[in-house]
């Protein structure tokens, strides 16, 4: 590892933060060689992301001390932090999607007051960091014409041109493909051989054994454990993160023993093309029966998103039809969310922040959202503001929402806890078909121990579930049966008795079995 030295990168001593009467952190020590890639690991909630919002100058430290390569530094704010050498990678991209990659970069940065003469130079070193890294970004692209992948190198990019040497990344293959987070792994090696040193936030253990030199894991605000990574394994990393064993393996007798044989949602010859007439959905079908969990498999942006967005009425296809709990829908005449809430089909978004939440409300606005026209919320065409707040602490209570504050803006937790609390507000009215997006993006493995165990009791009483994910892992955990889509295309259909990772990869490479 190039340019490690006895000499930290970082450390933090003592750190204490209260939001308040909420522990963020307490009495933290955190250590960072230089030249390493140090995994931060912790349930929703733990206090990491905080941590390091104190290190980079979001918050400040109620107490305690920070020394930035064996200097004592005062960090107030992010000019601070990028002043000491220090860059953030936020899990929601800092990006301004009407500019281009190039004017991303330059924002707040700008050698001089004429624009056009000052890109020259930004470019030049862009170039040369590009050359260096790996970061291939399309620097005259439109941010929004951007792929996720691109817009997360271009992040990393514009970090490193404010020179960064220590570079902290929250959660960053959350909304990547495998193949995107591959890439982004040969990155970050690249970095570390070239004397980096890099923070990952994330909640994928595997990622940080795969990654990883050394571990550091949090839990209600504390440091329980710090090891290096040849001492660690996803079980011991999953019990000191929780406090308990974790169990997320497929339970033996998970398979259903009878299905309902009329299925209570039924889609046919679904058509979409998008604004620029590029075809999304090809004659897509699909039968969802009672009892049963369908999971939907495939590489991020092959149709998926689409096919969900169809089913919940969030938008209508150019062709096709479905059948869903006794209604028939046509795509002159198609379902919208209003009925379909009326109707008994609710729908988890994979995108929680801009789908699921208003991130301006308050968790007891956001906890009925879709819902506050149901009697015990809304009586004369008043809201009933007390009751839904009762509501709101129950659905915190069951799902574990953490801090238990139905007051507490929605942006103020994190997003694990966002996810329980669509999640509560979602499951909690009985749903007879539940549509889920995603549901453990962003998650702590704790967390998605219940997410899977909601999920299956959705399915045992005889709710009818359709699951889009990128994990193959949480498709194999949790589906009865799996569809695999392909450009657009379903490449196939499995039984889950058939199915295991070789086969799946192989369907969504778009081979025929």
């Amino acid at each position: 590892m190039a340019g490690l030295t006895s000499l930290p990168a970082l450390q933090m001593a003592g750190i204490h933060k209260r939001f308040g009467d909420v522990l963020a952190n307490v009495d933290v020590n955190f250590t960072v060689a230089q030249g390493t890639l140090h995994g931060l690991i912790g349930e929703n909630g733990a206090g990491k992301s905080t941590l390091m919002s104190v290190l980079y100058g979001f918050y400040p430290a109620d107490s305690g001390r920070i020394e930035v390569f064996g200097k004592p530094v005062q960090i107030r704010n992010a000019d601070d932090a990028i002043a000491c050498g220090i860059g953030m990678v936020h899990q929601h991209f800092m990006l301004v999607e009407t500019l281009t990659a190039l004017e991303n970069v330059m924002l707040g940065a700008e050698p001089h007051w004429h624009l056009p003469s000052a890109s020259a130079p930004v470019r030049e070193r862009l170039e040369a960091l590009m050359q260096s890294t790996g970061l291939r970004v399309a620097l005259d692209a439109t941010v929004a014409d951007l792929a996720v992948g691109d817009r997360q190198r271009l992040e990393i990019l514009k970090a490193l041109y404010r020179g960064a040497r220590i570079l902290i990344l929250d959660e960053p293959t959350a909304v990547l493909t495998p193949q995107e987070t591959q890439q982004l792994f040969a990155v970050l090696r690249q970095l570390r051989a070239q004397g980096s040193t890099v923070i990952l936030i994330t909640h994928k253990l595997k990622e940080v054994l795969a990654l990883c030199d050394r571990v550091t894991v949090m839990r209600a605000g504390h440091v329980v454990d710090a090891m290096p990574i040849a001492r660690a394994s996803v079980e011991a990393l999953a019990q000191a993160m929780v406090g308990r064993k974790v169990q997320m393996d497929r339970p033996p007798a998970l398979v259903p023993t009878q299905r309902e044989a009329t299925p209570v949602l039924l889609a046919q010859g679904l058509q979409l093309r998008d604004a620029s007439g590029v075809q999304r959905l090809a004659d897509v079908g699909l039968q969802l029966r009672a009892g049963e969990i369908v999971g939907i498999a495939g590489v991020s942006g092959n149709g998926q998103s689409e096919l969900l967005d169809i089913l919940a009425g969030l938008a209508a296809p150019d062709g096709g039809s479905m059948q869903v709990l006794g209604r028939q829908f046509v795509s002159g005449a198609w379902l919208d969310p209003f009925t379909a809430r009326s109707i008994g089909l609710a729908h988890v978004p994979e995108d929680r922040q801009a789908r699921a939440l208003v991130m301006d409300f308050e968790a007891w606005e956001s906890a009925v959202l879709g819902y506050e026209h149901l009697p015990q919320f809304c009586r004369s065409g008043w809201m009933r503001a007390g009751a839904m707040r009762q509501a709101t602490a129950d659905m915190m209570e069951r799902f574990d929402v953490r801090p238990r504050k139905a007051l507490l803006g929605s942006r103020k937790f994190s997003g694990g806890n966002q996810q329980k609390l669509v999640l509560a507000r979602e499951l909690g009215q009985a749903p007879r078909v539940l549509l889920v997006g995603q549901p453990t993006r962003g998650v702590d493995i704790g967390a998605i121990e219940f997410i899977y165990s909601q999920l299956r009791a959705m399915r045992d009483a005889g709710c009818a579930v359709l699951l889009v994910s990128s994990e193959l892992d949480e498709i194999l955990a949790l589906s009865d049966r799996v569809m695999v889509m392909v450009q657009g295309r379903v490449s196939g259909a499995l039984d889950i008795a058939d199915c295991n990772e070789e086969r799946l990869g192989l369907l969504m490479a778009g081979a025929a079995l």
